[in-house]
C-alpha cells in the first residue's frame, strides 16, 4: 500500500551559487556527513548537492508535512547501497511521522530514485507499507 508519493525538480545552477555564497554554512545545515563526504568526492559535487536537496524535499512532500511539524533537513538523508542504489535513511521528526503514517502490522519502505541532466536534478520518494515479516 502506498502511503506517500513526493517529487522534486532543481536546477543545479541554484545549488552552484548557493554554494558560491554560503559555501560550507549551507552544506552543513541540510545536509549530514556521510551526504557531505559522498558529493564532494564527486566530479561534480553541486549535482550531487542538488539530487540529495530535490530527494530530501521529495520524501518531505511523500511524508505530507513539508519541511514542518518537527521534519528537519537533517531528519532525512540518502546514503548509497553497495550496489550503488540509493537509499533514503530518516531519523528523529521524520521518523517519527514515517512511524505515524505506517499502519499497524505494517513496516514502511522508503524508495527513492535520482537523476540530473544539467543543468537539471530530480528525485522521486515513493513511500510503501508493506507486511512486517
Amino acid at each position: 500500500m502506498i502511503i506517500g508519493i513526493g517529487t522534486d525538480l532543481l536546477d543545479i545552477r541554484r545549488i552552484e551559487r548557493t554554494l558560491k555564497r554560503f559555501g560550507e554554512r549551507f552544506v552543513a545545515r541540510i545536509f549530514t556527513e556521510t551526504e557531505r563526504a559522498r558529493a564532494y568526492g564527486r566530479v561534480n559535487p553541486a549535482a550531487a548537492f542538488a539530487q540529495r536537496y530535490a530527494a530530501k524535499e521529495a520524501c518531505a512532500k511523500a511524508l505530507g508535512t513539508g519541511l514542518r511539524q518537527g521534519v528537519y533537513w537533517r531528519d532525512m538523508a540518502v546514503e548509497d547501497l553497495p550496489s550503488g542504489k540509493p537509499l533514503m535513511v530518516l531519523t528523529g521528526g521524520a521518523r517519527k511521522r514515517l512511524d505515524a503514517l505506517t499502519p499497524p502490522g505494517m513496516k514502511a519502505q522508503v524508495d527513492v530514485t535520482l537523476s540530473d541532466e544539467y543543468p537539471m536534478a530530480q528525485a522521486m520518494v515513493v513511500i510503501s507499507a508493506v507486511p512486517a515479516a
